[in-house]
């Protein structure tokens, strides 16, 4: 009997948003109580692994995600629990008039990965 291990190839993906002034505390405290509909939207449609991290004199997010399919964003962009969390978050960040965060993509320069 043979046994395969597939790896899957992670896209990663790393992007700035802005936080307005003040709302840093309140930002935090929204996603330690992330809603369970939206973490299972997100896992669900291949979000292996996301991370935000503050600037805090800037307000700016940092924020990277492993996805395993390229097309993950656009189709979870159109779901309705995405859509509420961002009309939910739009008073502490800046958006699109859509409410969707306003991001900034950043271009990979350089990574390191023990094999």
């Amino acid at each position: 009997m043979a046994f395969y291990i597939i790896f899957k190839k992670m896209i990663r993906n790393a992007f700035v948003m802005q936080l307005k002034k003040g709302c840093e505390a309140e930002y935090k405290k929204r996603h330690d109580a992330l809603w369970p509909e939206l973490k299972s939207l997100l896992f669900q449609h291949g979000i292996d692994s996301y991370y935000i991290y503050l600037e805090e004199e800037s307000g700016k997010l940092f924020a990277f995600q492993s996805l395993v399919n390229s097309n993950t964003l656009a189709v979870i962009s159109k779901d309705p629990v995405m859509k509420k969390w961002w009309k939910f978050m739009a008073d502490v960040m800046e958006t699109n008039p859509d409410d969707s965060p306003l991001t900034f993509p950043l271009t990979e320069v350089f990574s390191l990965e023990k094999e």
